[in-house]
Protein backbone atom coordinates (compact mmCIF):
# COMPACT_ATOMS: atom_id res chain seq x y z
CA UNK A 1 0.00 0.00 0.00
CA UNK A 2 1.32 3.44 -0.95
CA UNK A 3 2.31 5.64 1.98
CA UNK A 4 1.35 9.23 2.73
CA UNK A 5 3.21 12.36 3.72
CA UNK A 6 1.48 15.59 4.72
CA UNK A 7 1.97 19.31 4.28
CA UNK A 8 0.12 20.93 7.18
CA UNK A 9 0.14 24.75 7.39
CA UNK A 10 -1.89 26.70 9.95
CA UNK A 11 -4.18 29.45 8.55
CA UNK A 12 -3.09 32.04 11.12
CA UNK A 13 -1.33 34.13 8.49
CA UNK A 14 -0.24 33.96 4.86
CA UNK A 15 2.45 31.51 3.78
CA UNK A 16 6.04 32.77 3.72
CA UNK A 17 9.35 31.50 2.32
CA UNK A 18 9.83 29.11 5.22
CA UNK A 19 6.63 27.36 4.16
CA UNK A 20 7.93 27.09 0.59
CA UNK A 21 11.07 25.38 1.86
CA UNK A 22 8.99 22.96 3.93
CA UNK A 23 6.76 22.23 0.93
CA UNK A 24 9.82 21.54 -1.21
CA UNK A 25 11.05 19.00 1.33
CA UNK A 26 7.62 17.36 1.57
CA UNK A 27 7.13 17.05 -2.19
CA UNK A 28 10.76 15.98 -2.70
CA UNK A 29 10.40 13.28 -0.05
CA UNK A 30 7.14 12.13 -1.64
CA UNK A 31 8.76 11.90 -5.06
CA UNK A 32 11.81 10.04 -3.77
CA UNK A 33 9.78 7.50 -1.78
CA UNK A 34 6.68 7.26 -4.02
CA UNK A 35 4.28 8.75 -1.45
CA UNK A 36 0.96 10.56 -1.78
CA UNK A 37 0.93 14.17 -0.57
CA UNK A 38 -1.90 15.08 1.79
CA UNK A 39 -2.69 18.78 2.32
CA UNK A 40 -4.00 19.36 5.84
CA UNK A 41 -5.19 22.77 7.00
CA UNK A 42 -4.46 22.87 10.73
CA UNK A 43 -7.08 25.36 11.92
CA UNK A 44 -7.47 23.99 15.46
CA UNK A 45 -6.74 27.50 16.79
CA UNK A 46 -10.07 29.05 15.86
CA UNK A 47 -9.22 32.27 17.68
CA UNK A 48 -6.41 33.08 15.21
CA UNK A 49 -7.47 31.39 11.96
CA UNK A 50 -9.05 33.45 9.18
CA UNK A 51 -10.93 32.15 6.09
CA UNK A 52 -8.82 34.40 3.86
CA UNK A 53 -5.70 32.62 5.07
CA UNK A 54 -7.17 29.22 4.12
CA UNK A 55 -7.97 30.58 0.68
CA UNK A 56 -4.50 32.13 0.47
CA UNK A 57 -2.75 28.82 1.28
CA UNK A 58 -4.52 27.09 -1.59
CA UNK A 59 -3.89 29.94 -4.01
CA UNK A 60 -0.20 30.26 -3.15
CA UNK A 61 0.46 26.52 -3.48
CA UNK A 62 -1.32 26.48 -6.83
CA UNK A 63 0.68 29.51 -8.03
CA UNK A 64 3.92 27.76 -7.13
CA UNK A 65 2.81 24.53 -8.84
CA UNK A 66 2.46 22.21 -5.84
CA UNK A 67 -0.24 19.57 -6.38
CA UNK A 68 -1.60 17.36 -3.59
CA UNK A 69 -3.57 14.12 -3.83
CA UNK A 70 -5.84 14.39 -0.76
CA UNK A 71 -7.08 17.17 1.52
CA UNK A 72 -8.52 17.76 4.99
CA UNK A 73 -9.25 20.64 7.35
CA UNK A 74 -9.22 20.14 11.10
CA UNK A 75 -12.36 22.17 11.85
CA UNK A 76 -14.37 19.49 10.00
CA UNK A 77 -12.97 16.62 12.09
CA UNK A 78 -14.49 17.13 15.52
CA UNK A 79 -16.09 13.67 15.48
CA UNK A 80 -12.64 12.11 14.92
CA UNK A 81 -11.18 13.96 17.89
CA UNK A 82 -14.15 13.02 20.07
CA UNK A 83 -13.61 9.38 19.12
CA UNK A 84 -9.97 9.46 20.25
CA UNK A 85 -10.83 11.46 23.39
CA UNK A 86 -13.22 8.67 24.34
CA UNK A 87 -10.36 6.16 23.98
CA UNK A 88 -8.30 8.16 26.47
CA UNK A 89 -11.25 8.47 28.84
CA UNK A 90 -11.85 4.71 28.75
CA UNK A 91 -8.20 4.16 29.69
CA UNK A 92 -8.40 6.87 32.40
CA UNK A 93 -5.54 8.73 30.75
CA UNK A 94 -7.12 12.17 30.51
CA UNK A 95 -8.27 14.54 33.26
CA UNK A 96 -9.56 18.12 33.67
CA UNK A 97 -7.07 20.75 34.79
CA UNK A 98 -8.17 23.99 36.45
CA UNK A 99 -4.68 25.52 36.81
CA UNK A 100 -4.56 29.16 35.76
CA UNK A 101 -1.77 30.51 33.59
CA UNK A 102 -0.33 32.23 36.67
CA UNK A 103 -0.40 29.01 38.72
CA UNK A 104 1.22 27.07 35.89
CA UNK A 105 4.08 29.54 35.73
CA UNK A 106 4.56 29.78 39.49
CA UNK A 107 4.30 26.10 40.48
CA UNK A 108 6.05 24.23 37.66
CA UNK A 109 9.68 24.11 36.47
CA UNK A 110 10.61 25.58 33.11
CA UNK A 111 12.62 23.62 30.54
CA UNK A 112 15.73 24.96 28.81
CA UNK A 113 13.53 25.80 25.81
CA UNK A 114 11.16 27.86 28.00
CA UNK A 115 8.41 25.25 28.16
CA UNK A 116 6.43 24.59 31.35
CA UNK A 117 6.99 21.06 32.68
CA UNK A 118 3.60 20.30 34.24
CA UNK A 119 3.93 18.39 37.52
CA UNK A 120 0.42 16.94 37.60
CA UNK A 121 -1.23 19.18 40.20
CA UNK A 122 -4.70 18.20 38.98
CA UNK A 123 -4.08 14.47 38.44
CA UNK A 124 -5.83 13.73 41.74
CA UNK A 125 -9.13 14.47 39.97
CA UNK A 126 -8.79 11.12 38.18
CA UNK A 127 -9.32 9.24 41.45
CA UNK A 128 -11.42 11.78 43.33
CA UNK A 129 -14.67 10.39 44.78
CA UNK A 130 -16.34 13.73 44.09
CA UNK A 131 -17.64 14.33 40.53
CA UNK A 132 -15.88 17.16 38.73
CA UNK A 133 -17.88 20.33 38.10
CA UNK A 134 -17.40 20.73 34.37
CA UNK A 135 -18.85 24.24 34.49
CA UNK A 136 -15.56 25.28 36.08
CA UNK A 137 -13.09 26.65 33.47
CA UNK A 138 -10.67 23.85 32.68
CA UNK A 139 -8.37 22.26 30.15
CA UNK A 140 -8.00 18.54 29.48
CA UNK A 141 -4.60 16.91 30.03
CA UNK A 142 -3.12 13.63 28.79
CA UNK A 143 -1.53 11.42 31.46
CA UNK A 144 1.86 11.21 29.84
CA UNK A 145 3.61 7.87 30.52
CA UNK A 146 6.88 8.26 32.42
CA UNK A 147 9.16 6.35 30.08
CA UNK A 148 11.82 6.96 27.46
CA UNK A 149 10.73 7.05 23.85
CA UNK A 150 13.34 5.85 21.38
CA UNK A 151 12.93 7.17 17.86
CA UNK A 152 15.02 7.87 14.79
CA UNK A 153 15.14 10.89 12.52
CA UNK A 154 16.38 10.21 8.99
CA UNK A 155 18.47 13.38 9.06
CA UNK A 156 19.31 14.02 12.73
CA UNK A 157 19.79 10.47 13.96
CA UNK A 158 18.57 8.59 17.04
CA UNK A 159 16.91 10.11 20.12
CA UNK A 160 15.90 8.87 23.56
CA UNK A 161 13.47 11.29 25.18
CA UNK A 162 11.02 11.12 28.07
CA UNK A 163 7.99 13.39 27.48
CA UNK A 164 7.13 13.26 31.18
CA UNK A 165 10.43 15.07 31.81
CA UNK A 166 10.22 17.31 28.72
CA UNK A 167 6.74 18.73 29.30
CA UNK A 168 4.79 16.54 31.73
CA UNK A 169 1.08 15.94 31.21
CA UNK A 170 0.24 18.09 28.21
CA UNK A 171 -3.09 19.56 27.18
CA UNK A 172 -5.28 18.01 24.51
CA UNK A 173 -8.03 20.61 24.86
CA UNK A 174 -7.55 24.15 26.13
CA UNK A 175 -9.65 26.29 28.46
CA UNK A 176 -11.46 27.73 25.44
CA UNK A 177 -12.66 24.25 24.42
CA UNK A 178 -10.30 24.11 21.44
CA UNK A 179 -8.38 20.97 20.51
CA UNK A 180 -4.65 21.50 20.88
CA UNK A 181 -1.99 21.04 18.22
CA UNK A 182 -0.41 18.01 19.90
CA UNK A 183 -3.69 16.09 20.13
CA UNK A 184 -5.19 17.07 16.77
CA UNK A 185 -2.12 16.18 14.72
CA UNK A 186 -1.78 12.78 16.40
CA UNK A 187 -5.43 11.95 15.71
CA UNK A 188 -5.06 13.21 12.13
CA UNK A 189 -1.87 11.27 11.47
CA UNK A 190 -3.60 8.07 12.59
CA UNK A 191 -6.91 8.79 10.84
CA UNK A 192 -5.26 9.86 7.57
CA UNK A 193 -2.67 7.06 7.63
CA UNK A 194 0.29 9.42 7.49
CA UNK A 195 3.27 7.09 7.19
CA UNK A 196 6.01 9.72 6.84
CA UNK A 197 6.31 13.10 8.58
CA UNK A 198 8.54 15.74 7.01
CA UNK A 199 8.64 19.04 8.91
CA UNK A 200 11.00 21.72 10.22
CA UNK A 201 13.53 20.88 12.90
CA UNK A 202 11.91 23.47 15.19
CA UNK A 203 9.13 20.92 15.87
CA UNK A 204 11.51 18.06 16.68
CA UNK A 205 10.88 18.43 20.43
CA UNK A 206 7.22 17.46 19.90
CA UNK A 207 8.09 14.08 18.42
CA UNK A 208 8.48 11.92 21.53
CA UNK A 209 5.24 13.14 23.10
CA UNK A 210 3.37 12.59 19.85
CA UNK A 211 4.76 9.05 19.55
CA UNK A 212 3.69 8.38 23.16
CA UNK A 213 0.19 9.71 22.54
CA UNK A 214 -0.24 7.81 19.25
CA UNK A 215 0.82 4.61 21.00
CA UNK A 216 -1.95 5.04 23.61
CA UNK A 217 -4.44 5.91 20.84
CA UNK A 218 -3.73 2.63 19.05
CA UNK A 219 -0.77 3.23 16.77
CA UNK A 220 2.25 1.51 18.35
CA UNK A 221 4.42 1.84 15.22
CA UNK A 222 5.18 5.54 14.68
CA UNK A 223 5.60 7.27 11.31
CA UNK A 224 9.01 7.76 9.70
CA UNK A 225 10.40 11.21 10.62
CA UNK A 226 12.56 13.70 8.74
CA UNK A 227 13.11 17.15 10.30
CA UNK A 228 14.55 19.53 7.73
CA UNK A 229 16.74 22.61 8.33
CA UNK A 230 15.14 26.05 8.46
CA UNK A 231 15.54 29.40 6.77
CA UNK A 232 16.61 31.93 9.40
CA UNK A 233 16.73 35.71 9.42
CA UNK A 234 19.79 37.92 9.94
CA UNK A 235 19.59 37.40 13.72
CA UNK A 236 19.46 33.62 13.37
CA UNK A 237 15.74 33.32 14.19
CA UNK A 238 13.47 31.16 12.02
CA UNK A 239 10.94 32.87 9.78
CA UNK A 240 7.61 33.13 11.57
CA UNK A 241 4.13 34.50 10.92
CA UNK A 242 4.16 35.77 14.51
CA UNK A 243 7.26 37.80 13.62
CA UNK A 244 5.54 39.09 10.45
CA UNK A 245 7.81 37.25 8.01
CA UNK A 246 7.56 38.51 4.44
CA UNK A 247 4.66 36.61 2.88
CA UNK A 248 4.48 34.93 -0.53
CA UNK A 249 1.74 37.30 -1.64
CA UNK A 250 3.89 40.27 -0.73
CA UNK A 251 6.55 38.78 -2.99
CA UNK A 252 3.96 38.27 -5.74
CA UNK A 253 2.63 41.81 -5.34
CA UNK A 254 6.22 43.01 -5.63
CA UNK A 255 6.45 41.47 -9.10
CA UNK A 256 8.47 38.33 -8.45
CA UNK A 257 7.46 35.21 -10.40
CA UNK A 258 7.23 31.66 -9.04
CA UNK A 259 10.53 30.44 -10.51
CA UNK A 260 12.45 33.41 -9.14
CA UNK A 261 10.93 32.87 -5.69
CA UNK A 262 11.73 29.14 -5.71
CA UNK A 263 15.31 29.94 -6.66
CA UNK A 264 15.56 32.51 -3.89
CA UNK A 265 14.24 30.07 -1.30
CA UNK A 266 16.75 27.41 -2.34
CA UNK A 267 19.52 30.00 -2.13
CA UNK A 268 18.42 31.20 1.32
CA UNK A 269 18.30 27.56 2.47
CA UNK A 270 21.86 27.05 1.13
CA UNK A 271 20.66 24.49 -1.40
CA UNK A 272 22.21 26.43 -4.29
CA UNK A 273 25.07 28.93 -4.44
CA UNK A 274 23.22 31.72 -6.25
CA UNK A 275 19.56 32.86 -6.26
CA UNK A 276 19.06 31.84 -9.88
CA UNK A 277 15.42 31.07 -10.82
CA UNK A 278 14.34 27.44 -10.70
CA UNK A 279 11.38 25.51 -12.04
CA UNK A 280 9.48 23.56 -9.40
CA UNK A 281 10.76 20.28 -10.83
CA UNK A 282 14.35 21.51 -10.69
CA UNK A 283 13.95 22.86 -7.14
CA UNK A 284 12.52 19.52 -6.00
CA UNK A 285 15.37 17.62 -7.65
CA UNK A 286 17.89 19.81 -5.78
CA UNK A 287 16.17 19.02 -2.49
CA UNK A 288 16.06 15.30 -3.31
CA UNK A 289 19.82 15.37 -3.80
CA UNK A 290 20.19 16.78 -0.27
CA UNK A 291 18.05 14.15 1.45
Amino acid sequence: MQGNVRFAPSPTGYLHRGHILSALYVWAFAQKHNLNVHLRIEDHDQSRMRPEYVKGIKEDLEWLGFKHQTYSIQSKKDSVYQHYLQKLQEKKMVYPCTCSRKKLQEENPISQTGEIIYQGACRFILNSPQPFDFSTPHALRFCCPDKKIEWNDLRLGSFQENPAEQCGDFTIKDRHNQWTYQFAVCCDDIDENITHIVRGEDIRNSTARQIALMDVLGRPTPPVYYHHPLIVDASGKKLSKRELAHSIRQDKDGGINAEALLGLVCYEAQLQETPQPLSLDRAISIVIASL
